[in-house]
């Protein structure tokens, strides 16, 4: 028995749970905005949810798996445990969980898309499955060449908030796009940590992640920027739902400037709570517009 839950434990870490709220928060916010312009619809809204947290986690495998294949994972790392790096689960199981996940995220985006999309939506869930391998592997794996940050920006904010406002039946638009964007620099925030934190591993290996490219000083300021950009992007959704709307919006800066100054004073293990805060900062807001929009 304890061997079975120490491999169920594994699995467990090597979904990241700490990242699935960057992945739901998106949807969670275009779901609001079905809710603001009278478009909600759970059946493809839900769909929408299960495509997110499936892509995630086959993204966070293909990340442990090819991370591993390339030699860019070393036991006893700063950040959290690698299964296959530290022998809990071989290779081959992890790979296969990678494209087993994958798979059934295509399956319910093939059926999102058929019963309520238009044909250029198979492109974008094309690019999307292909994202979940490119960001780790391929001939230019992009986390390794300092794109990771510009990837979660299209695939966390741009895909999930244009695509599941769409599939309810929205219109596309600039503010919706402006609005996706703004998301998207929120879940940048995470890789952002993230990358900080193993700035020092990833150039011992010869991983040239945008936080090798720029330091820790560039780093920290794009932090900074991207939550303050983030709201500015969305704040006309926040007036457009209630006149006091932009209170909200208030909070989450204050919050943001906390995890900022944690983040300029910690470094190595120490910035591993700051990963899943800032994850739920971005959750936050989502739910936080949710109630907002609900309750006027």
């Amino acid at each position: 028995m304890m061997l079975v839950m120490s491999k169920t434990g594994c699995w467990i870490e090597a979904m990241r749970l700490r990242t699935l709220p960057v992945s739901l928060a998106g949807v969670i916010y275009a779901g609001a905005l079905g809710v603001l312009s009278w478009r909600f619809d759970v059946i493809p809204w839900g769909m929408c949810v299960a495509f997110a947290l499936l892509a995630q986690v086959a993204s966070n495998f293909a990340n442990e798996y090819y991370d591993f294949k390339a030699g860019l994972d070393k036991a006893g790392r700063v950040g959290p445990r690698r299964g296959v790096t530290e022998g809990d689960i071989t290779p081959e199981a992890m790979k296969y969980a990678t494209f087993g996940t994958l798979g059934v995220a295509c399956l319910i985006g093939v059926a999102l898309v058929a019963m309520y999309g238009q044909w250029w939506m198979y492109v974008a869930g094309v690019a999307t499955a292909l994202g979940v391998i490119a960001y780790s592997a391929g001939p230019y794996p992009l986390s390794r060449h300092g794109l990771g940050e510009v990837a979660v920006v299209f695939f966390f904010g741009i895909v999930p908030v244009v695509l599941t406002y769409m599939l309810m039946g929205g219109p596309f638009g600039w503010w919706l796009l402006a609005a996706a964007v703004g998301m998207g620099l929120m879940g940048a925030n995470v890789l952002v940590v993230n990358n900080y934190r193993d700035m020092d591993d990833d150039r011992a290996v010869g991983k040239r992640t945008l936080a090798v490219v720029i330091g820790r000083r560039g780093m920290s300021s794009l932090y900074l920027a991207n939550g303050f950009m983030a709201v500015i992007l969305t704040l006309p959704e926040w007036v457009a739902a209630a006149r006091m709307g932009w209170l909200c919006p208030c909070v989450y800066l204050i919050l943001h400037v906390a995890l900022y100054t944690r983040l300029v004073r910690s470094r190595g293990e120490a910035l591993n709570p700051l990963l899943g805060m800032t994850a739920c900062l971005m959750m936050l807001y989502a739910v936080m517009f949710t109630l907002v929009v609900c309750m006027v």
